[in-house]
């Protein structure tokens, strides 16, 4: 395997993290922004506020997305799997 083919295989891995992760993050980040904009505007200043709307919404979130994380995650090990088998090389 040369070294082009690895860094490929690091690139095709990171995008694949980045793939299915940016769902809850974003999720998280957007809820704790409105959660944050209603602390301001009403003067609550509870720290344990953000957690519990975070934690339900970044849930849901990995519960909807989940066969979309499960086929993208899959469809990379496959991938791995048949450059192993096959040897690139």
């Amino acid at each position: 395997m040369t070294g082009p083919e690895v860094l490929d295989i690091a690139r095709q891995g990171i995008w694949t993290l980045i793939i299915v992760s940016a769902p809850p993050m974003v999720v998280g980040l957007g809820v704790g922004v409105v959660i944050a904009l209603f602390q301001a505007l009403t003067q609550i200043q509870e720290m344990t506020l953000v957690f519990v709307p975070k934690i339900l919404a970044i849930f849901l979130t990995l519960l909807i997305t989940l066969p979309f994380m499960g086929q993208v995650l899959s469809a990379y090990t496959a991938r791995i799997a048949d450059l192993i088998i096959n040897g690139s090389g």
